[in-house]
């Protein structure tokens, strides 16, 4: 039996899980750290960060598993997208870490989007708008704002490059995490030129693009001897995390949707071919599996709205599940459970921090229509429930609506662990809803690429069937049916008609 490590490298910690080729988590360990913040829209952290934390979390792992780490046959990395750090000659970082949520390049995604046009920005690169998000952005700010830094950069790393290389020597980069750079020609499948030329760099301070799941090179015998890993261990290209967690949950073929219900709702369709909106409402992205794309919608507040009603209003059930040793949500859902289908009329539209996909309206708010003395608690928490499945259901209409059949959801997230919201789910889309053994997808998703890329399996298809497995099926009720469909003509409704007054 050999060993897959994925490591995945979020905004505030770093997970390392290792799986055996049954996708079952051997052990698995999070390390977290902090953001640096050294003036308002600044957000940094020094590279180092990433590389201790890692260490950390991977000891952790070695000594929970005891395996020989002669058996662990690959490891790549998922990480958040944009975040980059620029490195000199010597390959040491020349600054600190620029952070994806850093807005400090405003006035340069302004004017790129004037140089080049959002139309062909998106024609070309599969980003619907220019923000400072974006990588090229806060390139251009580095050249205006600190041109010593600038004029010694050998190469500009995202964040899973940066750790491939600190693993390996090695300069590369895969097409889906590079897609949001603002950099990448997403149907060429190379560096756009003229937006290089633009902001002052070349191909050569970039590292090499490849597919994702391609092998790079074999451990190094110094980070052999720091880490305890094998200079067998062979290191594969990962993924962009949304992709890396639709390939963990086997959303790798047409018509398989991934939902995500954290904080935020992340959806994920794959496609086998570039598609892009006449009305550039969505992104489109280079997926982590061979001939692969897909859309990505994205809506601020999901699970957020559930925590702000525990935090602000759950008091008893904080305490109760306290006292018994459970979790509150448990405890907020079972209580939403006493209030029928449609919560007797009440809806809530959950803009609470604006709307994005499919309104894209940064002034909305959050609404709740219909109350009577009839309606309590339960009334409220099931409103919550529905109100995310509402906005499932009007981003799952978009991509019907762009001609992406949608035959399965799979959920993952926080959200999923309720089997009551994943039933409102089924019922509101009238849609099966799947959840998946492993809550660890996105690092799942890259263990498979780099089963892929040393030969442990054949074919990302293969790997998927061997380490994924499906937990549950929650098949929609035909009973709930028409006060759904009646609900949410009310909230689609309610929306447009309040729009105004936003």
């Amino acid at each position: 039996m050999s060993y897959l490590l994925g490591i995945d490298v979020g905004t505030t910690s770093i997970k390392c899980v290792l799986f055996n080729q049954r996708g079952e988590v051997v052990a698995s360990s999070r390390s977290e750290y902090e953001l640096s913040m050294p003036q308002p829209e600044f957000i940094e952290v020094e590279a180092e960060t990433y590389w201790n934390a890692f260490k950390d979390s991977l000891k952790n792992v070695l000594n929970k598993s005891k395996v020989d780490t002669r058996s662990i046959s690959g490891i790549a990395v998922s990480s958040q997208g944009e975040t980059f750090i620029p490195l000199g000659k010597d390959g040491r970082p020349l600054r600190k870490a620029i952070v994806w949520l850093d807005n400090r390049s405003k006035k340069e995604a302004d004017v790129i989007r004037e140089e080049f046009g959002v139309d062909t920005i998106y024609h070309i690169t599969g980003q619907n708008d220019v923000i400072p998000t974006w990588t090229a952005t806060k390139i251009l700010w580095l050249k205006k704002n600190e041109p010593m830094v600038f004029e010694r950069v050998h190469k500009y790393l995202l964040l899973e490059d940066y750790m491939m290389y600190r693993l390996t020597g090695e300069y590369v980069t895969e097409y889906s995490i590079v897609c949001s750079s603002l950099m990448f020609d997403i149907s060429r499948r190379k560096w756009w030129g003229d937006i290089l030329d633009f902001i002052g760099i070349t191909e050569d301070q970039l590292p090499e693009l490849k597919p994702s799941g391609s092998f790079i090179g074999n451990i190094t015998p110094e980070v052999a001897e720091e880490t305890g890993l094998h200079t067998d261990t062979a290191v594969s290209t990962g993924a962009y995390d949304q992709a890396a967690n639709a390939i963990g949950v086997g959303n790798i073929e047409p018509g398989i949707v991934t939902e995500t219900t954290g904080a935020a709702l992340a959806i994920v369709a794959t496609t086998d071919h570039v598609v892009l909106d006449p009305m550039r409402r969505i992104p489109c992205h280079h997926h982590a599996v061979e001939g692969r794309y897909f859309l990505q919608p994205w809506c601020h507040t999901a699970g957020a709205i559930l925590k702000w009603y525990r935090d602000n209003f759950g008091l008893v059930e904080v305490e109760a599940a306290n006292r018994i040793g459970v979790d509150p949500y448990d405890l907020l859902t079972l209580e939403a459970s006493k209030a029928p289908p449609g919560s007797d009329g009440l809806i809530l539209l959950p803009h609470f921090a604006g709307a994005a996909s499919p309104e894209f309206n940064p002034n909305a708010r959050g609404v709740l229509f219909g109350l009577t003395l009839y309606h309590g608690r339960s009334h409220i928490v099931r409103a919550i429930l529905e109100s995310i499945a509402y906005m499932l259901r009007s981003n799952i209409g978009l991509l019907e609506e762009l001609g992406i059949k949608v035959k399965e959801v799979r959920s993952t997230g926080g959200g999923a662990r309720s089997r009551l919201w994943n039933q409102i789910k089924a019922d509101v889309l009238q849609k099966p809803i799947l959840t998946l053994r492993c809550e660890e997808t996105a690092a799942l998703g890259v263990a498979i690429l780099a089963g892929v890329a040393t030969g442990v399996f054949d074919s990302v298809k293969e790997a998927v069937r061997s380490m994924v497995s499906i937990n549950e099926v929650f098949s929609p009720s035909e009973a709930n049916r028409d006060t759904y469909d009646r609900q949410y003509n009310v909230y689609v409704k309610l929306y447009k008609t309040v729009e105004a007054l936003f």
